[in-house]
């Protein structure tokens, strides 16, 4: 296979500690990162490689799990172990938390924004979803539903690209959807069929897709029909089962809302890549192909992978390994 993945640079990102995640401010400018050492790391471009602009080092006591941005980009969120989440402000000098989110009974894994900025979500090993509603300008966040769908560990929680529709992922072996409900939040969906835990989960740019990824070494992908009657319920479906392709529990998966192809991040330290092949006819079942595969991506478990905003191809990885690699990926001919 011809390199469809090239390396463009590698950082040492938490030195001595695992790189647990990355997130892509919105505008791409910066890549922020989160590790075993309790800091969030924020990079940004230096010449041909990047450089790092901040360490986040006094909000949390232990691991730093996940980190998101605010659509705005103004505001960071990180998930901690400690069971907190730091919401940090960013302004000239740097970062400062503005709000310190506490309620959970155990570690967060995971944090998320709405698309409209107003809403965050948190997940546990508690076994529950949290949603918040954001007030930017007065900085305040409030509890305004506590889920408790799962029956285990929850890992990953990410909101739909542009409603407010939330999935969430577990050691329970399913995916949960969340909606508004008059004055309530409630699961409004279930996604079974992997046999183990559920590591992450993406949206495909429309929305109408996602897919996740599991221990069972397998990628799931979910489509949504419309309910039946008319009502406004819908139900997902799984369309496309990728196996065979991972050899060990696959830890986090990225949807490229520029290009479609998903990549992966896999406990067999390689980060690949999956392109969807074009249908024959308009009933073809869904498949997607390799296109890329690097098997020594980290020199440990591949953990995060996050695909750039708005340069198409630029894919950075993390692993256990402490590094944050950077990578140009180019759709292989013929695919």
């Amino acid at each position: 296979m011809p390199e469809a993945l090239s390396l463009l640079c590698r950082v040492s990102a938490h030195p001595e500690s695992r790189c647990w995640a990355l997130a892509w401010s919105p505008s791409g400018a910066l890549l922020a990162s989160c590790g075993g050492d309790r800091t969030v790391r924020v990079w940004g471009r230096e010449g041909s490689g990047w450089a790092c602009r901040a360490v986040l080092a006094d909000g949390h006591q232990r691991t730093v799990r996940r980190v998101a941005w605010s659509p705005c980009g103004q505001f960071l969120a990180s998930a901690s172990f400690d069971g907190t989440t730091c919401v940090w402000r960013r302004h000239e000098h740097g970062f400062e938390v503005v709000a310190t989110l506490e309620g959970h009974e155990n570690e967060v894994k995971s944090v998320a924004w709405a698309p409209s900025g107003s809403l965050l979500a948190t997940c546990s090993r508690d076994k529950s979803v949290w949603v918040w509603e954001v007030d930017e300008e007065e900085q305040e966040f409030e509890c305004v539903s506590v889920l408790s769908a799962h029956t285990q560990d929850v890992k990953h929680v990410v909101w739909h690209p542009s409603q407010e529709l939330l999935a969430s992922a577990s050691y329970d072996d399913t995916v949960r959807l969340y909606r508004e409900d008059e004055d309530d939040w409630v699961c409004c969906a279930t996604l079974e069929g992997h046999t183990s835990t559920v590591w992450a989960v993406a949206w495909e740019r429309s929305g109408q897709r996602l897919v996740s990824c599991s221990d069972d070494r397998t990628l799931r992908v979910w489509q949504r029909s419309e309910g039946q009657g008319g009502g406004s319920e819908h139900s997902w479906q799984c369309v496309c089962t990728l196996s065979g392709y991972h050899g060990r529990s696959i830890y986090d998966v990225a949807w490229c809302h520029l290009t479609g192809a998903v990549a992966t991040a896999c406990g067999d330290d390689a980060v690949r890549v999956f392109e969807e092949v074009s249908p024959v006819s308009p009933v073809s079942p869904v498949t997607f192909s390799l296109a890329a595969h690097v098997p020594r991506a980290h020199a440990q478990d591949a953990n995060g992978v996050a695909w750039h905003p708005r340069e198409p191809g630029l894919l950075a990885s993390c692993g256990d390994d402490g590094d944050i690699a950077f990578w140009q990926y180019q759709r292989p001919e013929g695919l």
